[in-house]
């Protein structure tokens, strides 16, 4: 799913956000450690809603740290 009017959103995929905004790869490698391996290698195509879930990671704090990332 790509982006709306250029927001990100959770429904996108991880390859989503990265390919559109490169600089929130930086992003998803400080959560690593806390999924317990890379989520670039391991959930490309999942959602980052998804990733969250799958993770035990707070939704709303990745999706603020990628919003930060990429202003």
């Amino acid at each position: 799913m790509s982006d709306l009017n250029g927001l990100l959103h959770p429904e996108m995929t991880v390859l989503d956000v990265v390919s559109r905004w490169r600089e929130t790869e930086a992003v998803f490698k400080r959560y690593d450690a806390q999924a317990g391996e890379c989520i670039c290698c391991r959930s490309l195509f999942e959602s980052v809603q998804d990733v969250a879930q799958k993770y035990g990671l707070d939704l709303k704090s990745l999706l603020r740290d990628l919003e930060a990332a990429r202003d």
